[in-house]
């Protein structure tokens, strides 16, 4: 089966080299010509564990190829996945004029039947949309058939999701159109991988509900953190209670300065759009936006509170992107959180290992470091923003003797407390008492 993914970004990108690796002929296809042309060469534009590797070898095999001519993509495949960009109106509402341009161009270059899929996270409704798009657009009368099959890959693990996935999710209204997706997802089989056959819309509900449900949690443990820290108790071993019930379970219940990314906080103001849209406001999925954004403000007040004030002081960050074993800058909280820091007078020394280049365009004024220790020499404070493994094991000794002050901000409770005020270290960190060193 030969199948094109329109749209080379991270989805988009990531799906194709996947498929490639399942045995399927996969063109990718992007109106970037310098993408393309970098892509040819195996040079991904973005951080993500194995994909590099992973282009490498679908090229070599000669399983995937590059073009920014989209006939030549709609030519070729029986299968077509929309993976461009759905970025927020000023409204929340979801810009879909990306995804209806490419339907325009399938549309025109259709000669014979096509699935037409969309991978990017669509409202409800879009399913529909590109189909009226695309039937106002045809040169000829030819048969094709729509399917929801949202992503659900975590940036530094995309991989492993797509490859390892815990459901695969099919919305259709065509029984061949199912037995051709089935059929794509085929090596899955073994792994007995779920696979949720639904209709257009419950598909793409399905993913809005998982995505601003697992934000909800986030936001959450984070209002449960901020009254840990006031009764004094610890939200570590809270949420450790709280994730031992099966019905609640263990994950996306770690305190810390707030969710970020491309897909949480958009899609909460995408779903909340969406219930404006049908009469009915969203009142939980608005409040996790609202404590989300809160929780960078109260990082701020912690920093400030910690250090006394922060004018006139040089504060260490470690990690800057939004999780660890990526680059993504999107609504990372480093954002406001450094900025409003700057603005109260602080110099913010900084390294990510993989998000340099863009963090010091997204952040004028912050010092870039060259690692570690360098981010140490002459701070008042260390703040912990992302819990990059390389940022588990640190030599608190070396550090010591670097900063001006031995304060640890680990505003993603990265450390145990007793070993950290053990090196002579003042631990500050989310939803547990502060720890000084003994006198």
């Amino acid at each position: 089966m030969h199948i094109s993914v329109i749209g080379t970004g991270y989805v988009g990108l990531v799906t194709g080299a996947c498929f490639a690796e399942f045995g399927v002929n996969v063109t990718c296809m992007d109106t970037d010509a310098r993408r393309i042309a970098r892509l040819e060469k195996g040079e991904v534009p973005f951080f993500e564990p194995g994909i590099t590797e992973l282009v490498a070898k679908g090229i070599k095999e000669d399983r995937l190829h590059f073009t920014t001519d989209v006939a030549k993509a709609v030519d070729k495949a029986l299968v077509i996945f929309i993976a461009v960009g759905t970025p927020p109106k000023s409204d929340g509402s979801a810009d879909l004029s990306y995804v209806e341009e490419v339907g325009r161009g399938i549309a025109k270059n259709m000669t014979g039947y096509k699935v037409i899929v969309t991978k990017s996270t669509v409202p409800v409704g879009t399913g529909e949309k590109l189909r009226e798009v695309i039937k106002a657009n045809q040169t000829g009368r030819f048969r094709f058939d729509i399917v929801s099959n949202p992503e659900f890959l975590r940036e530094g693990s995309a991989i492993e999701d797509f490859m390892r996935p815990n459901r695969v999710v099919i919305g259709a209204d065509s029984e061949q159109a199912v037995a051709i997706m089935k059929d794509l997802y085929r090596p899955l089989y073994l792994l007995e991988t779920p696979i949720v056959v639904t209709d257009i819309p419950t598909a793409e509900m399905i993913k809005y509900a998982s995505n601003a449900f697992l934000a909800v949690k986030i936001s959450f443990i984070n209002e449960i953190a901020t009254v840990c820290e006031k009764v004094g108790a610890d939200v570590q071993m809270v949420s450790k209670g709280m994730g031992l019930d099966n019905r609640i379970g263990n994950k996306f219940l770690h305190a810390g300065p707030g969710f970020g990314g491309s897909c949480f906080p958009k899609d909460l103001a995408a779903l909340v759009q969406t219930g404006e849209r049908v009469g009915y406001p969203f009142q939980i999925a608005g409040a996790a936006a609202k404590v989300n954004y809160e929780q960078h403000l109260r990082m701020v007040e912690k920093v400030k509170e910690a250090c006394g004030g922060v004018k006139g002081k040089t504060l260490g960050v470690l990690g800057l992107s939004f999780k660890p074993n990526t680059n993504d800058m999107r609504e990372a909280p480093s954002l406001t959180i450094l900025s409003e820091l700057m603005k109260e007078g602080a110099t913010i020394r900084a390294y990510d290992p993989a998000s340099m280049e863009e963090s010091t365009k997204l952040l004028p004024g912050m010092v870039p470091c060259q690692d570690t220790y360098d981010v140490a020499e002459g701070a008042d404070g260390l703040i912990i923003m992302t819990e990059w493994n390389q940022f588990r094991n640190l030599d608190f000794d070396r550090l010591k003797k670097s900063m001006r002050q031995p304060l640890l901000l680990d505003l993603r409770n990265t450390y145990e407390s007793d070993r950290v005020v053990g090196f002579g270290f003042r631990h500050v960190s989310v939803g547990r008492p502060t720890k000084n060193p003994a006198a």
